[in-house]
């Protein structure tokens, strides 16, 4: 085994182009994360950095800019729901990066009977109700780590999950299928 020198200086990281370049090319699961305001009015945005974390407590993570207004909602109930979208969810996960302030009277939703949290029960094969277990900010980003109450399956037929990478949506053809690999 080398030995490895000692790091003294803080190093300087990569261009951000350059790590934008790098994070497009790993394709990942499409989510959108929701929850409800002050007032009850339903927030979310898509999501792409979503992770297990543990299964004992369950808990998972999300990363959300610092500044967008569904983590400021998020963090004020400390209740969110993950939805796990479907290989048919594509128009709705670019509405839900859009921004457009009217993004939940043009998708289809339901309020968890038990939280209220916006649920997509028609783009959404999974969904993962969360409570706030902790943050932790790095860069422009909170990290929100979610302990995870219930999972409800939504799939009426089998689908597969939306992917992104490579700059585009996308799916598998064979992620729907009865798992033999033929």
């Amino acid at each position: 085994m080398a030995n490895s020198p000692a790091v003294t200086a803080t190093r300087t990281t990569v261009d951000p182009a350059a790590f934008r370049s790098l994070m497009t090319a790993h394709p990942v699961g499409v989510t959108i994360v929701t929850t409800l305001g002050p007032d009850a009015e339903p927030w979310g945005m898509t999501c792409s950095s979503l992770c297990g974390v543990s299964l004992q407590p369950a808990t998972l993570l999300v990363c959300l800019r610092d500044r967008s207004p569904t983590l400021a909602a998020l963090l004020r109930t400390s209740a969110f729901a993950v939805n796990l979208l479907h290989d048919r969810a594509e128009p709705v996960a670019r509405l839900f990066s859009s921004g457009a302030p009217d993004r939940f009277e043009k998708a289809a939703w339901v309020p968890d009977p038990e939280s209220g949290v916006p649920h997509l029960t028609e783009d959404a094969h999974t969904i993962a109700d969360c409570e706030v277990s902790e943050t932790l900010t790095v860069g422009d980003h909170v990290v929100v780590f979610g302990r995870v109450h219930r999972v409800a399956s939504h799939a009426t037929r089998p689908a597969g999950p939306l992917l992104h990478g490579m700059r585009r949506y996308w799916s598998l053809p064979d992620a729907a299928g009865d798992g033999s690999g033929r």
